[in-house]
């Protein structure tokens, strides 16, 4: 693989010689392969009983193993089940760092093609509500269909930019993650192209998206949530810097420790340093890509400015013993008192953040660093902050309309009928009827009206002429225990090859819709006619070897 010369001198004056040579080093090697078991459909001990994969333990992901470079997870019957998801491994630290529960309110901001959406919506058990967004439209159909291969229920895509987010969101989630855009130089030994566009997405540019998103980002989010923030570039100036001038500009943010396990290292803080701290330290600390907060031309954000009034921010959140109990910020312990900044002003936008109090440069050791030289990973960058308020409180302007639901009973007869032949049982929750499509979610949405939906929730299928025509999402994300008429392949067998290729199987059984399973977990529908079973597998899924 060849390397972007101005990476590798950027690269070299960042780190010296003797680290640069381990970092090249270690990208001219083989790259990590792994995967996640989706729980959602089996546990992790159920699934290690029937893995086909010698696997090990990802250290900073409860559900992650690694797997062997030799191994075809893509090709295995159990992931067209989703039964796992496969992901590089050190991508699998933001979504576990996150810390998402059944109950939350979650966006995954840049979700596509879907690996954290996946990881979190486990994590949620199927309750609260989780909303992915992409603002590529094409990206965004990989998105859905990786929700719908793993049975995800309680997830509604969104195809919108972070402004129109924070226009019908404001204030209304516990939890937001931004796997940001970024200049991807922990992908170069996962894909070489992502080597030799290098040039194309440069640092500079992927600076102004991520302070953007950001700055929507703490819009959108509740007082006393969750924001974690991540990349997989080395850059300080969208790692560490950008932290830096994000708490420097938003009030009221703490930045939560991250453990270090299993060679994870933590933010460099002589590369936190920006332009005008450098300046007054006087320290020639590594400055990066310039700021200066007078030249507008560098932010990438216009937003108005907001009285802050006397907010002031926290500078220090010492007694955080792990990254997934952080509670609220004002009740952390020895943390520290929050500094006063009086009628601070202004603080709305990162261009005005040269005249906002700086945090300590030495806090983003919290951050977590993967480095592929260091640990078993590409590489990756993460960030864990929490907004000061108290959790469950609504911030001013929050979402106060939503969308339109009704309940099982006062669904049309078609759908009852459908239910009464072919389901021992089906789950509870909410019903949207948009046009013909029918959707449940756990609980009712804010509303979606003007944004660009791709998906409103758990699709169950279409309403027309009388009868309802289930969807493949509605099989994929329900138990086998859940249909009247049942067919259970094993995974060695020819003929769960066949239905995966979309072939019709000789096979003769009770007339009526039935649920094809692998190992007692769905993998789609058929029609049996008494003697034969018609495939009904999508064909855009289909194996075509």
């Amino acid at each position: 693989m060849k390397l972007p010369a101005k990476f590798m001198e950027k690269m070299l004056k960042l780190l010296g010689e003797q680290e640069y040579g381990q970092l090249i080093s270690a990208l001219s090697g083989e790259r990590v392969y792994g995967l996640r078991i989706n729980r959602l459909k089996i546990s992790i001990e159920d699934f290690l009983k029937i893995s086909p994969f010698d696997l090990e333990a990802v250290p900073w992901a409860d559900d992650g193993f690694y797997i062997s470079g030799e191994d075809a997870p893509g090709r295995h019957p159990y992931y067209h089940a989703g039964l796992y998801y496969i992901q590089e491994p050190s991508a699998m630290l933001p979504g576990q760092v996150l810390g998402a529960g059944p109950g939350d309110r979650v966006l995954d901001m840049c979700a596509a093609p879907g690996g954290k959406t996946v990881q979190i919506a486990a994590a949620m058990k199927g309750r609260g509500l989780l909303v992915s967004n992409d603002i590529n439209a094409e990206r965004v159909k990989a998105l859905v269909k990786n929700i719908e291969l793993c049975g995800i229920r309680n997830a509604i895509v969104l195809n919108e930019s972070p402004e129109n987010l924070a226009r019908s969101f404001r204030g209304y989630f516990d939890k937001i993650l931004i796997d940001a855009p970024c200049s991807g130089e922990g992908m170069f030994r996962k894909d070489e192209a992502a080597a030799r566009s290098w040039e194309s997405f440069k640092c500079e540019r992927c600076v102004k998206m991520q302070e953007s998103i950001l700055h929507c980002a703490d819009q959108l989010l509740r007082p006393g949530g969750t924001l974690v923030y991540s990349t997989c570039t080395f850059s300080p100036e969208e790692n560490e810097q950008m932290i830096m001038r994000f708490m420097a500009s938003h009030e009221g943010y703490g930045l939560v420790e991250i453990p270090k396990l299993a060679g994870i290292e933590g933010g460099r803080p002589e590369w936190a340093t920006y332009a005008r701290d450098a300046e007054r330290a006087g320290d020639g600390g590594y400055a990066g890509n310039a700021w200066d907060p007078e030249d507008t031309g560098k932010t990438g954000i216009a937003g108005k400015k907001r009285n802050t009034g006397n907010a002031g921010n926290i500078d220090s959140m010492e007694n955080t013993e792990n990254a997934e109990n952080t509670g609220d910020t004002e009740n952390t312990g020895n943390a520290g008192a929050a500094k006063h900044t009086g009628n601070a002003g202004n603080g709305g936008s990162l261009r005005d953040a040269g005249s906002l109090e700086r945090p300590n440069h030495g806090i983003i050791e919290r951050t977590a660093r993967i480095w592929p030289h260091k640990a078993r990973g590409e590489g990756h960058f993460v960030a864990k902050l929490v907004k000061r308020g108290t959790i469950g409180t609504s911030a001013a302007g929050a979402v106060v309309d939503f969308e339109d639901t009704t309940t099982y009973d006062m669904l049309p007869p078609a759908f009852h009928r459908f239910v009464e032949e072919n389901m021992n049982c089906f789950p509870d929750g909410v019903f949207l009827l948009k046009g013909r499509h029918l959707y449940q979610l756990p609980e009712p949405p804010p509303s979606l009206a003007g944004l660009r939906t791709m998906k409103f929730g758990w699709f169950l299928g279409t309403i027309e002429g009388g009868r309802f025509e289930p969807s493949h999402s509605l099989v994929m994300a329900l138990d086998k225990a859940a249909f009247k008429r049942t067919l259970d392949l094993e995974a060695d067998s020819a003929e769960v090859r066949s239905y995966l290729k979309g072939e019709t199987l000789m096979l003769k059984g009770e007339k009526g819709l039935t649920a094809v399973c692998v190992a007692g977990k769905t993998l789609g529908w058929a029609k049996q006619t008494g003697e034969m079973l018609k495939n009904m597998y999508p064909k855009g899924w289909r194996m075509l070897r």
